[in-house]
């Protein structure tokens, strides 16, 4: 058989619990495994703040519980990348087309991720940015101070009111039926919380205002009883919408079987309709949608691509590299221990840990040209953070070189500004410090601008390159929020590749006044040449596109 180093045994699509878990198993059966996630490793499940129920772990925080699970793939050689995978193409081998590129592989597993789901209620989509959100860790900040509905009976929306209270002055369960749909010990911090009330079998009737909502009427479904409140004069209150995620899984619409809800239908455990391709997690059709059941499915999908893959290598002859383990007996890993820090290729900073420094070394690897970070600074304390973080980046490597201009006829400051080495703009920026979700963003940005960049297919490039006239994008955004990378990167690549096309983004918590001029109470928002358009939401490329055209 022909050993192939450019053939991997599996790809995984989406790095959550699921993901993580058949990337361990599977780079432990020695077989060459990919993990490519889109945005961040760990999933929607890296927003819980708090994991009591994983059985063997009595407390933990998403963010923690899915860090480890990577380490642990890594460690039996499992590699991961972050792109996009956007179709697949069956064949012998299968080809996956990822923004980074294409990947061939036996088998392939959809573990991939969801989007809030919305409910459709009168006024939802009119005050969708200005007063209904979707992400209390994201847009919860904005509240402060005021009433807040919470719609949905689920674990989401028993977790997230507990921790809205921390800005609203109450809170407002509403839920469609009887009582909540989770665990009682999920909804018992919420039925004690002083601040918080339930309102079951009770649904929203009306939501309506001006640019903000000022009135919402509640309506009960079992006596047709309604309730009404207005918001005191010239103020507000919001509604978040927390009634589950609707699955991702547009781009495979026409290679599996979806159900009507989106969701992949598997046969015999976890194969789909389609020949090796595979699918578990909350993708799937399920009763309960845990951790636990994510990687419980991941585990014997695992097993289940073990078999099918060795009858592909079997069949065509080609066997991928076994992965590199590094996973030795305690006493092995004891004694590599010293050696392996000695020749670590970057060290822990206070912006970047070895592994992120490693990765952003990577990057600059691959970068065709060197790029200057410009910076704007005033006397603010953030202005010092940005100029500590930019000249750390610019340490990891020999393609950033750290410049400051003068700032006296700029505003929303700091900012740092991606140049050419001439020192011409590249047109992309970000004003704050470009940490928490998105620090990746910002990475992707310098090497979109430097080359080659993110591959694009023909009819994408062309459109992109048919822009003839001068497009201001200004994204803005909050550090905690999973859903502004998607937009941030879409915006960052065209602007990289036409020069009549500007990307900045604004960490929205330093810059209160563009949140005022755009009644901005949700993130990510996108606001077209100073306002000629406003649109919240993620999207990508496509839509964006559509949006500037």
């Amino acid at each position: 058989m022909d050993t192939q180093a450019n053939v991997y045994d599996a790809v995984i699509v989406g790095a959550g619990p699921a993901g993580l878990t058949a990337a361990l198993y599977l780079a432990r059966a020695r077989m060459r495994v990919i993990v490519v996630e889109k945005d961040k490793f760990g999933g929607q499940i890296t927003i819980t703040e708090e994991v009591v129920n994983y059985p063997g772990i009595e407390r933990t925080s998403g963010k923690a519980l899915t860090d480890t699970m990577r380490k642990q793939a890594e460690a039996f050689g499992a590699e991961m990348k972050l792109a996009e995978v956007t179709s697949i193409e069956e064949g012998e081998v299968k080809i996956v087309h990822t923004s980074a590129g294409d990947i061939e592989a036996h088998a392939v597993l959809l573990a991939i991720g969801s989007q809030p789901r919305s409910i459709g209620f009168p006024g939802e989509a009119e005050f969708k940015g200005h007063g209904v959100a979707y992400c209390a860790t994201c847009d919860g900040e904005f509240f402060t101070g005021k009433r807040v509905y919470v719609v949905g009976g689920g674990f989401a929306a028993a977790e997230e009111s507990v921790f809205l209270t921390k800005y609203a002055s109450d809170v407002h369960i509403l839920i469609r039926g009887d009582d909540f749909s989770c665990a009682p010990a999920a909804a018992d911090p919420a039925r004690a919380n002083d601040k918080i009330s339930i309102h079951t079998n009770t649904e929203i009737a009306e939501l309506s205002g001006d640019a903000m909502p000022r009135k919402i009427v509640t309506k009960n479904n079992k006596t047709g009883e309604t309730e009404t409140f207005e918001a005191p004069e010239g103020d507000t209150f919001g509604v978040f919408v927390l009634a589950g995620y609707a699955p991702d899984t547009a781009p495979f619409k026409d290679l599996v079987e979806l159900d009507e809800r989106g969701n992949i239908v598997t046969h015999d455990t976890t194969h789909t309709s389609a020949e090796g391709i595979f699918a578990a997690g909350d993708v799937t059709v399920k009763n309960l949608r845990q951790v636990v059941t994510a990687t419980g499915e991941a585990a014997i999908a695992a097993t289940e691509m073990e078999h099918y893959i060795a009858q592909r290598q079997k069949a065509t002859g080609i066997v991928p590299q076994a992965p590199a383990t590094r996973m030795g007996t305690p006493t092995q890993e004891a004694n590599a221990a010293p050696a392996a820090t000695a020749s670590a290729p970057a060290s822990a900073g206070t912006f970047f840990d070895a592994d992120a420094a490693a990765q952003i070394a990577a990057v600059f690897e691959r970068m065709e040209r060197p790029m200057v970070l410009d910076l704007a600074l005033d006397d603010r304390p953030v202005s010092a953070e940005l100029e500590a973080y930019a000249t750390e980046l610019a340490g990891l490597g020999d393609k950033l070189t750290v410049s400051k201009s003068q700032a006296e006829s700029e505003d929303h400051l700091p900012r740092v500004a991606i140049c050419a080495p001439d020192g011409k703009p590249t047109g992309l920026a970000f004003h704050g410090v470009p940490g928490g979700h998105e620090g990746n963003s910002f990475i992707r940005g310098f090497y979109n601008a430097a080359g080659p960049g993110q591959p694009l297919d023909d009819a994408t490039r062309t459109a992109i390159e048919a822009i003839d006239k001068p497009i201001k994008l200004q994204i803005l955004v909050s550090l905690t929020c999973t859903m502004c990378p998607d937009l941030v990167v879409a915006a960052q690549r065209i602007a990289a590749l036409n020069p009549q096309v500007t990307a900045e983004v604004y960490d929205i918590a330093h810059f209160p006044d563009l949140r005022e001029a755009y009644n901005v109470m949700s993130v990510p928002c996108l606001v077209i040449n100073d306002g000629e358009t406003v649109s919240f939401g993620k999207k990508g490329i496509p839509e964006l596109l559509e949006l500037i055209a």
